[in-house]
């Protein structure tokens, strides 16, 4: 087997494979990736048993034979080659890897020993891949990285298909974020490990994404990437109990404004207590206030204000009020329904993104 390909498309299928296979396993094997070679191309796959991954890479390849590498060696050697084409040449059980003046010869594996690896050919429900990924990443940093959290380590994707919309939700018992968007079709509510879905977005380009559903397993496939996910099982909790209903006090300002003043005040926030910002609403501003062993800081921003409510004070984790306004572009909506109530942040005018957040004792 002889292959031509350049070292920019396979370095980027090597990276997205990279990133799943294991550097270390008990089983030797999972370390390494498979390598099916065709008259098209080179398609790359690898897995960590919870994630299965594969990468088409176009290539010119003459007596196409299938082989299987340590997925990392190859990786850092393609990398480190100084030209723009790479040649492939498989004899026997050594792979020569040369471009320019290098020249590389890389023991293969037992590909017989290799786990099968089948990824489905039909599609349950297809999906805009940049909306999907837009609404993952949006949500992302409100899952749990706590292994005892259970279905927390994950991100809920529901299917309203009353409404032509889909909703992925996640949430660490402190905050929830959310965020809609557009989806037709009959899919199923699901909940993905928080890891996979950091692999997910990165395969997520534009154009369609494919899903089948399988036993405890969700198959997405793209033009490039095929994915097998193995999904969480459990419930997940009730979110929308803890979304305030009865808003009393209204908030709407620049959303970089507000990032920026809370980043200023949360230097001196006493990091031993949850990083705490106070918030104080009154007369058309509103005061952020943080207080620490080495001083206090303070500023004030000029707001839109509206509601029942004349002035509220309010406290949160600074850290998770500049995740919750990460999403935001534009202007922010801060919606208050009492000092010890939940708080919503939003975008002013819409957009499908929310984050619910509880509030610090004031």
């Amino acid at each position: 087997m002889k292959a031509h390909v350049t070292k920019k498309t396979l370095s980027e299928g090597l990276g997205l494979l990279e990133r799943v296979v294991p550097s270390r396993s008990s089983n030797p094997l999972l370390t390494s990736l498979k390598v099916e070679a065709s008259e098209a191309g080179l398609t790359l796959s690898g897995t960590n048993l919870e994630i299965d991954l594969s990468c088409f890479v176009p290539a010119e390849v003459q007596d196409p034979q299938n082989f299987v590498v340590p997925a990392h060696l190859f990786a850092q050697i393609v990398r480190n080659l100084g030209g723009e084409l790479v040649e492939l040449e498989l004899v026997g059980q050594e792979l020569a890897v040369r471009s320019g003046g290098s020249d590389f010869k890389l023991q293969t594996g037992d590909i017989e020993a290799y786990p099968p690896l089948s990824f489905p050919s039909n599609a349950d429900l297809s999906l805009n891949a940049e909306e999907l990924a837009r609404a993952l990443g949006s949500v992302r940093y409100a899952a749990s990285n706590e292994a005892f959290q259970a279905v927390f380590r994950g991100i809920k994707l529901e299917h309203h298909n009353e409404t032509g919309s889909a909703r992925v939700v996640a949430s660490d018992g402190y905050r929830v974020a959310i965020r809609d968007f557009p989806a037709s079709g009959d899919g199923r509510n699901l909940i993905i490990p928080a890891r996979s879905v950091d692999e997910l977005i990165r395969v997520l380009k534009d154009g369609e994404a494919r899903f089948t559903y399988g036993e405890g397993l969700l198959s997405v496939t793209t033009d490039r990437v095929r994915m097998n996910l193995k999904l969480l099982d459990g419930d997940f909790p009730d979110y929308e109990r803890v979304i305030p209903k009865d808003i009393k006090l209204q908030v709407t300002l620049p959303a970089t404004a507000l990032k920026e003043a809370v980043n200023r005040v949360a230097v001196l926030a006493d990091k031993n207590a949850n990083n705490r910002v106070e918030f104080l609403v009154s007369e058309g501003q509103l005061r952020l206030a943080a207080e620490g062993d080495y001083g206090r800081a303070q500023d004030t921003l000029q707001v839109t204000q509206g509601g029942v409510e004349p002035a509220m004070s309010l406290a949160f984790n600074a850290r998770h009020v500049l995740d919750a306004l990460g999403p935001i572009e534009g202007e922010a909506e801060l919606l208050f329904s009492g000092s010890t109530s939940p708080a919503i942040f939003r975008a002013s005018g819409g957009g499908g993104y929310m984050a619910v957040m509880v509030t610090l004792r004031v």
